[in-house]
């Protein structure tokens, strides 16, 4: 029988959220453009947003507004959060393969865990949304200014072995983020990557289905 050698390498498997586990575009998409409309700026298209998916959110309006200022950025985070607590949270939709997916490699015995720049709460509920909660072990969520290399910086001072862990994400900053602490990465091209999203990032692997990324640690 042929042994995977990925299965002795590692045993903590991160995974991205959105793009990665779920898909939120209906949710984020709707509580970016009602927050733009409710301050008077135009809405955005889905293409931008959809680009835009991954990096903190606080980010995200200083791109679609080309507007640093604090106070106005505060304000749109904060209107945003009363859709995306109200409603948007819930209009995730999992992608098909993952829930098997999930519940096969925790049968296989790897320690599992989420970093999304979500904040956690929301990363928690999503995640209890799909009853996946059971098989993971911590959900790593962001904040306004707190970055994924940030966020992996701070599991590795926590505990986490960089050396025998592995970060699954669908786009380069996870890839990227991973890199800087030291861990290796799998990149997904089912979520937000566009066709040279991995180009530059270069993870050390690449799948196109969950099922692959079953077979990949298995």
């Amino acid at each position: 029988m042929a042994i995977n050698l990925l299965c002795m390498q590692y045993q903590t498997l991160v995974f991205d959220l959105d793009g990665t586990i779920s898909d939120p575009f209906e949710g984020i998409s709707k509580s970016i453009n009602c927050a733009l409309d409710s301050l008077g700026y135009d809405t955005a298209p889905d293409e931008m947003i959809r680009s835009m998916i991954g990096p903190p959110l606080d980010d995200s309006f200083k791109l679609l507004i080309g507007e640093k200022n604090s106070a106005i950025i505060n304000e749109l985070v904060d209107k945003y959060r009363e859709r995306y607590t109200a409603v948007g949270f819930s209009e995730n939709v999992i992608y098909p393969e993952i829930p098997a997916t999930i519940a096969a490699l925790a049968e296989k015995g790897y320690r599992m865990g989420v970093c999304t720049s979500k904040r956690a709460d929301y990363a928690t509920a999503i995640v209890e949304m799909f009853e996946l909660a059971p098989h993971f072990d911590f959900i790593d969520g962001g904040g306004d200014g707190v970055n994924k290399t940030q966020q992996l910086e701070r599991l590795v001072s926590q505990g986490l072995d960089a050396g025998s862990s592995i970060m699954i994400g669908d786009r380069h900053f996870d890839i990227l983020a991973a890199r800087a602490n030291g861990i290796r990465s799998v990149g997904v091209t089912w979520g937000f990557a566009d066709e040279n999203e991995f180009s530059d990032a270069a993870p050390d692997y690449i799948v196109d289905s969950p099922a692959e990324l079953l077979r990949l640690f298995t």
